[in-house]
């Protein structure tokens, strides 16, 4: 057998009314039968927990989905049968079931299209001064300072300190985290509608839980680190965050897509009861879940919270200097590239290498491996694998000599999401004097390749290369490197760069694009990433609880305990430095939408010589430029700013002052809604009837409404009148 998949969870009886009641990729198909094979008398080791979507809730092992449903999908009869159902958002939802309840299966009504949920993986005072966000803080030529009051920054990581001082305000007394949920902890109490995990709520819940449990990074640091970027108030050393006014949401989650779905649902629930904007920072991702193309099942679930004005920000990865993809248009010929392998001795979870492509609608392709010895000489080769004839999973192997090289197929003729062909190939073999190489083959189409390492965990996420070896193969690039969900439409894909700084001597040093960055496009031409942030050498706080090594810069000592700050690299820094500034902009106008912010930060982005002139869709390496939050702030003011201040506008209202009814001095191109504000920046949406809005019901007093015209919002003042 190829890998060793020590796991549990479903009986084989019950697992074949699903496989055959709902659409299920080949994969998916393929790895539930081989769990399947290895349920032993109910018992699971660490192998299979730490390989698969698999959790322990409440003394009961769960495996996870997500879930594309129908108006016949009943949530209520799951939950009696001991399924744990999140809250649909439009028509996916996120599905754990546990295996006591698999006899259950053929219940499972409503559901077009179901996929094992995937293993997830993640991927500051120069930076803050670089992107021009002091400026903002300062309120230069500003109506006042913005530091991210009133919104609420959503992270979704692992390793969060609790009582680090930097999730403090500014004066040391309060903490400005309001929730925290640890889905991997099990005494409880569960959030309300998620019958798993451990919520804290309050300083003094959380001041008592300390930081989060050990989990599959045991104690690590990383959610603190990005966190502490995004709204870390610095706690007396140079490094403070971005937005340091702003709230907190923390949720270590469990790995997989459907524990982030559930966490985003839980956080858009407390924003929603505090009546705050939300931003939700993501610096993590991985390449062989998804589609990669935007249409996979969690970038549908983002643009449904998009479109309810949740702002999300992802790191666009870390393969920038890695030539881990390929490309091939083919015309009745071969493509052969060596796959290279990350070292076994590295690191202890290692088990191969991943292949995966996808090629275009309509057009088939096959693959296969062959293996060589140091002179090129073929030792042993596979059969080609088309895309429109593997329709179950292969598990096999090759001899060369008295090696053993394990590899797996599995292959979708049209992906029930996209209808592309799509194939990955994964190889195992632990003799470095040995050569991989991948063959493929088709009639015609174009067909895009990625090298990523496989770990025993499934969370392997950064890529190696496809190289030269020979006459006939092709070397790889760096080319369409963007992972999920950072590939999704709604998604602010970041990159990153070292920000530039003066040294003592006056030089201006800094400013190039980080090495590490993964380049676009998508592999559709969709142009991501979207914009770039600092992400070089980001000094921001460390856990005080973590295992993890670091190099401290700076310490603080707060309530008689020691915490440090260290630099890391990635585009996981660069992207809370985004998420940060996106609270800048929602202070400065709560009533901007999702797709606005982005909008804002793509459009006043700026270049230098490093980013060279931008193209009009934005470059592969640097989106649409380098963050500027000062100008993007400016921006978000200008369409809410009095119309005399900034622009006259189309319509007015009268009478004015008003008692009932206000009426339109435009009658055409009217939306069909208003935003009304109070004099406290609370909010409602009020319709627009034949050209007039009751404000009967509204207390008296002065109110702003705004309207959207022609994507631009445009407002007016009016006084209620008794």
């Amino acid at each position: 057998m190829m890998k060793n998949w020590y796991v549990v969870v479903l009986l084989f009886i019950g697992l074949n009314p699903i496989l055959g009641q709902n659409n299920i990729s080949v994969a998916d198909k393929n790895e539930l039968k081989l769990i399947s094979k290895h349920f032993k008398d109910g018992t699971l080791d660490s192998a299979t927990l730490s390989t698969f979507p698999i959790n322990l809730i409440n003394n009961q092992y769960y495996i996870s989905f997500l879930a594309k449903i129908n108006s016949d999908f009943d949530k209520l009869s799951l939950t009696q049968s001991k399924y744990i159902i999140g809250n649909p958002i439009r028509n996916i939802v996120s599905i754990k079931m546990p295996i006591e309840a698999s006899e259950s299966l053929t219940s499972l009504n409503g559901v077009d299209y179901l996929v094992l949920a995937r293993k997830v993986n993640h991927q500051l005072d120069k930076a803050v001064h670089d992107v021009r966000a002091d400026s903002v803080h300062q309120g230069i030529a500003l109506p006042q300072g913005f530091k991210g009051k009133n919104v609420f920054i959503g992270v979704t990581d692992w390793g969060f300190d609790y009582t680090h001082p930097a999730f403090y305000d500014s004066t040391l007394n309060q903490t400005r985290i309001i929730a925290a949920w640890d889905q991997f902890k099990t005494s409880g109490p569960h959030p309300q509608g998620f019958n798993y995990g451990t919520e804290h709520v309050g300083a003094s819940a959380l001041l008592a839980a300390g930081s989060d449990t050990a989990n599959i990074y045991s104690y690590s640091t990383h959610g603190t680190h990005v966190a502490s970027i995004a709204g870390g108030c610095g706690a007396g050393t140079a490094y403070r965050g971005v937005a340091y006014d702003a709230n907190f949401l923390f949720v270590t989650f469990l790995v997989d897509e459907a524990a982030v779905l559930d966490a985003w649902e839980w956080m858009y629930q407390k924003a929603q009861a505090a009546g705050k904007r939300l931003v939700i920072n993501m610096s993590w991702g991985l390449y062989h879940f998804g589609t990669l193309d935007g249409n996979s099942l969690l970038s549908q679930a983002i643009t449904a919270y998009s479109d309810l004005g949740v702002v999300f920000v992802n790191s666009a990865g870390n393969n920038g200097n890695v030539n881990f993809h390929l490309k091939k248009t083919f015309n009745n010929d071969q493509l052969n590239s060596k796959v290279d392998f990350y070292s076994y001795a590295a690191n202890a979870n290692m088990w191969g290498q991943s292949i995966h492509a996808w090629g275009e609608v309509g057009h088939s392709f096959s693959n296969g491996i062959v293996v060589k010895n140091a002179s090129n000489t073929i030792l042993a080769e596979s059969p080609f694998y088309s895309t429109d004839y593997t329709n179950s999973y292969i598990d096999s192997f090759l001899l060369a000599g008295t090696d053993t090289i394990f590899y797996n197929v599995a292959a979708d003729s049209a992906h029930p999401l996209n209808q592309k062909p799509q194939m990955r190939l994964r190889v195992k073999c632990t003799n470095t004097a040995l050569k991989i190489l991948l063959k493929s083959t088709a009639v015609d189409g174009t067909v895009n390749y990625w090298n990523v390492t496989e770990l025993i965990t499934d969370v392997g996420n950064w890529g190696m290369p496809f190289a030269y070896s020979g006459t006939g193969t092709t070397p790889g690039d760096a080319d369409h490197g963007i992972s999920e969900p950072s590939c999704s439409d709604d998604v602010i894909s970041v990159a990153a760069y070292a920000p530039s700084y003066q040294t003592p001597g006056g030089a201006t040093v800094g400013g190039g694009l980080a090495s590490f960055s993964s380049h676009g496009p998508r592999y559709d031409g969709v142009m991501k990433p979207d914009i770039s942030a600092p992400g070089v050498s980001i000094c921001s706080a460390i856990s005080s609880y973590t295992d993890a090594a670091y190099t401290t810069i700076s310490s603080v000592t707060f309530n008689n305990k020691t915490y440090d700050y260290a630099k890391f690299s990635g585009t996981s820094m660069s992207g809370p430095v985004v998420a940060g500034v996106c609270a800048l902009i929602l202070e400065a106008n709560p009533w901007l939408s999702a797709a606005q912010v982005k909008l804002l930060i793509k459009e006043t982005a700026r270049t230098d010589n490093f980013t060279g002139a931008i193209p009009v869709l934005g470059s592969p390496m640097w989106g649409m430029g380098k963050l500027n939050a000062y100008a993007a702030v400016k921006e978000a003011l200008a369409l809410v700013e009095a119309p005399e201040n900034t622009f006259e506008n189309a319509w007015n209202v009268y009478p004015n002052p008003v008692i009932e009814t206000l009426h339109f001095t435009l009658v055409d191109e009217l939306p069909k809604e208003c935003t009304i504000v109070d004099a406290q920046g609370k909010c409602v949406m009020l319709p627009i009837q034949d050209e007039h809005v009751s404000v009967k019901h509204l207390k008296a007093g002065q109110y702003t409404m705004q309207i959207n015209m022609n994507g631009r919002i445009q407002s007016v003042t009016f006084i209620k009148a008794n």
